[in-house]
């Protein structure tokens, strides 16, 4: 990771979970990294714990709506301005409603498709520009997914998250041939978890939370901290080396 040192990272939903975490061990690292989220008050309060801590990097919290574009186009020009630009991008923020296929609400697969996949594809386009007219060429772009973008869940209320989740794997191998079309040694890698235990069951389930606190004890989850460590293992890979896809279940996860 020496190479990292001082470099800008932009992490979006890095309020909570994976998120935090990932941002934690990147400032740890000595990068400096923009953590975006809607809400950035816990963004802030682990800006403030980086620095008690002293941690070589720098943590600049940021306020988004990753559903809208404008706000993403507004954060990437204050990162120019501020830092000149994004030398590695986390695509993490992400969200799933209970909406079966059958019964769901438009408006709640719109919001999973807005922040799942648009926001993701939007910034990885101006993550890309970003690079490209600062000559940056061993930047890399990283998704966190799913294994739900890998084979569908039996859940229903999953189905459309499993959709939006597949796109992501797409996304990053379409990625993946159009860096290598444009010369470029700029890398992409999706990263897909298994059952971490985070917010994701709460927020899914909504108003029912002893269905979220069910799921993570059912086996022994993987926490947020596995996944920042694939993240800072992905990015500390030789520059002849592309690590395309990692996926990492619990020991105890069936699929």
């Amino acid at each position: 990771m020496e190479r990292w040192k001082g470099r800008v990272a932009l992490v979006t939903g890095a309020s909570v979970g994976i998120g935090a975490a990932i941002t934690r061990e990147l400032v740890q690292q000595g990068m400096r990294v923009v953590g975006c989220a809607r809400n950035v008050d816990k963004i802030e309060k682990l800006a403030a714990e980086c620095q008690s801590a002293g941690y070589s990097g720098t943590l600049i919290p940021y306020k988004c709506d990753l559903s809208n574009e404008e706000d993403i186009l507004s954060m990437f020009s204050a990162i120019k301005t501020l830092h000149k630009g994004v030398d590695v991008c986390i695509n993490n923020a992400g969200l799933s409603h209970n909406e079966p296929l059958l019964s769901g609400r438009t408006e709640c697969w719109r919001n999973m498709m807005d922040v799942n996949v648009l926001a993701l594809a939007i910034c990885t386009r101006e993550a890309y520009k970003s690079m490209k007219e600062r000559n940056v060429d061993d930047g890399h772009i990283i998704n966190i997914s799913s294994l739900c973008g890998h084979r569908v869940s039996p859940n229903t209320g999953l189905h459309f998250y499993c959709a939006t989740k597949y796109a992501v794997t797409a996304l990053t191998e379409g990625l993946r041939q159009e860096l290598l079309e444009a010369n470029t040694h700029i890398k992409a890698t999706c990263i897909s978890p298994g059952l971490v235990e985070t917010e994701f069951a709460f927020r899914h389930f909504n108003d029912e939370p002893e269905k979220a606190a069910a799921v993570y004890e059912s086996i022994k989850c993987l926490k947020s901290e596995d996944i920042a460590s694939a993240v800072t293992f992905v990015l500390s890979a030789p520059p002849h080396v592309q690590i395309a896809d990692v996926l990492i279940r619990p020991v105890a996860q069936v699929s």
